[in-house]
């Protein structure tokens, strides 16, 4: 019986989250009446809290040195695996309160704008259908827009070509291609032979702006003086289509410029179609809601239904 016992004590915790949560405080507000403050809690009481627990687990997490409390070496150990260990319960409530309510709410999803917008708006429909109570949130976005919306725990879900650092990205059935254009009358399509860098520097490149708050120059394809940099993709379509320059698009997005004749692919040297892979990240892949599981489940089947393409 005392084996059985001594084989069980490791796994029974000895220090509540309510302690830990007092650790933490006091580290991140850097001092006991701060931390007190924050916790709604009366100073005497998180300190208590903090003293017990390092007088269960036989450490020493803080000494003071003035009027600040500074961690020792094991107490910043205890500090990060404290942290985690908060930021795990939480996610824990939030996964039981999706298991428990059903279907959400409301699903916010962030899309990059190469994916084809006909197929987005019919999964969403289709969704629709299945859960008309649950609203749906939709963000355009460019570049970086969709994973700072995933860093940022603003949606529930995302398509993008870049995978932010800490989530895993399932890679969808189709990449998007996107290929260079101009109107017919554009010079670059008077040459008479294939595009080299060197002309398409000597004419305006549009561009559409990154969404993300940290910009880079990942929009811009071709480094040129002349250059429109726009705010969404329908802006850089009639911009290219009334001749004002050229532009990497969508090929999707322009199927029907190129039947009219509004705009033409360019023929550039080395060749002119790009593949970019698209990825569907869930905000929280160990504990997606069961609406935003339905959805990705029904962008995955229509991107494989017979003709479907980007």
């Amino acid at each position: 019986m005392a084996d059985k016992k001594q084989m069980e004590t490791p796994l029974t915790p000895r220090i509540s989250l309510e302690q830990w949560r007092c650790l933490v405080a006091v580290v991140e507000e850097g001092g006991y009446a701060q931390a007190a403050a924050r916790l709604h809690k009366s100073q005497s009481s998180v300190s208590y809290s903090v003293q017990k627990l390092e007088s269960v687990l036989d450490i020493k997490a803080f000494v003071i040195e003035g009027r600040r409390a500074v961690l020792t070496r094991a107490g910043e150990m205890l500090y990060r695996r404290a942290r985690q260990l908060l930021e795990d319960a939480a996610g824990l409530e939030v996964a039981a309160r999706k298991a428990s309510a059903g279907w959400e709410a409301e699903i916010a999803i962030a899309v990059e704008v190469l994916f084809p917008t006909w197929l987005l708006l019919g999964c969403l429909d289709d969704f629709g259908r299945e859960s008309p109570q649950t609203r749906v949130e939709l963000y355009e976005t460019v570049i970086g827009g969709a994973p700072e919306a995933l860093e940022q725990g603003r949606v529930d879900l995302a398509i993008t070509p870049h995978v932010p650092r800490g989530f895993v990205g399932e890679m969808l059935p189709r990449p998007a291609q996107v290929i260079p254009v101009a109107h017919p009358d554009h010079p670059l399509h008077q040459l008479g032979r294939e595009v080299s860098l060197r002309d398409l520097r000597q004419h305006r490149h549009l561009v559409v702006r990154d969404t993300g708050s940290q910009r880079t120059s990942k929009t811009t394809t071709v480094e040129v003086t002349r250059r429109w940099t726009l705010t969404n993709m329908a802006t850089s379509i009639g911009a290219a289509c009334r001749g004002y320059g050229f532009a990497w698009l969508p090929k999707e997005k322009i199927l029907a410029e190129l039947e009219s004749g509004l705009l033409k692919p360019l023929p550039i040297r080395g060749g002119s179609a790009r593949s970019i892979p698209l990825y569907l990240i869930f905000a929280d892949r160990d504990a997606p809601g069961p609406g935003a599981l339905r959805l990705a489940e029904i962008i995955r089947a229509k991107l494989q239904e017979p003709g479907v393409g980007t």
